[in-house]
């Protein structure tokens, strides 16, 4: 005689205290404008990203390779939070080990809780009597809800446990900040749709042989997603750097060819970047393209302008690109800097350093206009800059101030300018 047996699961409770949803349709003039109250958030970086602070019943997925420094930020965030109640959730670490290094991080929270489990029904029990005011969670591809019957990690437990945590975070109005592993080539592993279901998505990102580390929005419902935060890793824990572009440009003591100095804009914010070329003969047959921070392939479309449009023989150069820091920069109107350091290391001619460049090069090896040059200007001023190189096509304030401004409307025309 077979006996069937029903083994009893426990839900993750969905009936919380301050459960604010409507129970009916309503005429969209009807609704309240929100009065958009944000939680401030005393990292300067982190609140710069979100938009301002962080929002209540807003869900935050932070990913990032191993090692980047992802629980360390998040930790450092979560004692931060002075005079509210957090609840940090870890599923890959014991408590000791988090206690070791909260020692580290110079930063005081009397009300910070820790709570090491990877069972959401668990951790619902513990939402419902502890009733925090922040939810950390490290990471989400730990937690295992009883209601599936697969391993952590598997995209049906990635997609019920973060469903669990959305609802609490929408019933409750808590802002929930979920930490996620990265797959090898760099996305977020799990499902597509994780990224669908949260409000934001922050990439903690940089390499672990520099000291910096990047902190950009690729999602975001509450603000900008092209925003960057930039963090310095220090033995006691992440520092918050408030002026990118000095630590961008390397200090030296003597001129060296293949160095320009670009101004650029990441979000809000004014960068000065140096971009370094070097150009050599290819012995291989095969010229060699490597680019480090960069986009290779408009690399390649670079060379291919200043072969066409200016004469050079790039066809039998290996070009190598690197933008000092460690980080990406996406923004073209970095295009004008990057030419002027590879032409200084073909020609080995160094380039004054008290010049910078803004500006887009198209196709045809025209100098096309860039978005917020005041704000380039005024960087490179404040920065000692004595002369900008930019498109003709720019619209220039009234008063730039001290630095010369020097407009371009053909590639020629700037090498000619530099080169001779």
């Amino acid at each position: 005689m077979e006996e069937v047996i029903h083994k009893e699961k426990q839900t993750f409770k969905t009936n919380w205290k301050k459960d604010s949803r409507q129970e009916k349709p309503r005429l969209l003039e009807t609704v309240q404008k929100g009065n958009e109250l944000r939680i401030p958030v005393k990292d300067a970086e982190l609140s710069r990203v979100l938009g301002g602070g962080l929002v209540p019943g807003s869900v935050v997925l932070i990913g990032g390779e191993p090692g980047i420094g992802k629980s360390t930020l998040m930790l450092q965030v979560a004692l931060q939070f002075q005079g509210l109640k957090v609840l940090y959730i870890s599923g890959e670490e014991s408590d000791s080990q988090i206690r070791m290094r909260a020692e580290r991080l110079s930063y005081n929270n009397d009300q910070c809780y820790l709570y090491t489990e990877t069972s959401t029904q668990k951790i619902g029990k513990a939402l419902q009597e502890l009733e925090p005011e922040i939810v950390i969670v490290d990471s989400i591809q730990t937690l295992q809800s009883e209601l599936i019957d697969s391993t952590p990690g598997s995209i049906s437990q990635v997609k019920e446990t973060a469903g669990d945590l959305i609802r609490f975070a929408k019933e409750t109005n808590t802002p929930v900040f979920l930490i996620g592993h990265i797959t090898k080539d760099g996305s977020l592993a799990g499902p597509k749709l994780l990224e669908h279901m949260v409000d934001t998505v922050l990439q903690f990102e940089g390499d672990r042989h520099h000291v910096y580390r990047i902190l950009r929005t690729t999602k975001n419902r509450f603000g900008s997603t092209s925003e960057m935060g930039i963090y310095e890793m220090q033995s006691g824990g992440l520092r918050e750097v408030s002026n990118p572009s000095e630590i961008l440009i390397s200090q030296r003591d003597e001129a060296l060819s293949g160095i320009a100095i670009s101004a650029a804009i990441e979000g809000m914010r004014p960068l000065l970047v140096e971009t370094q070329a070097l150009v050599s003969t290819a012995v291989y047959g095969t010229p060699q393209r490597n680019s480090n921070g960069y986009d290779a392939r408009r690399l390649n479309m670079l060379l291919a302008v200043l072969e066409k449009k200016c004469g050079l023989r790039m066809g039998t150069q290996d070009v190598f690109i690197n933008i000092a820091g460690g980080i990406r920069v996406e923004d073209p109107g970095i295009d004008l800097g990057i030419l002027a350091a590879i032409v200084s290391s073909y020609e080995n001619v160094p380039l004054d350093a008290s010049i910078c460049f803004a500006g887009e090069v198209g196709l045809s090896g025209e100098i096309r206009a860039v978005n917020r040059i005041e704000q380039r200007i005024s960087e490179a001023e404040k920065l000692g800059f004595k002369t900008i190189y930019l498109s003709g096509f720019n619209k220039l304030p009234g008063n730039p101030g001290k630095i010369k401004v020097v407009s371009i409307n053909k590639l020629e025309e700037m090498l000619r300018l530099l080169f001779g």
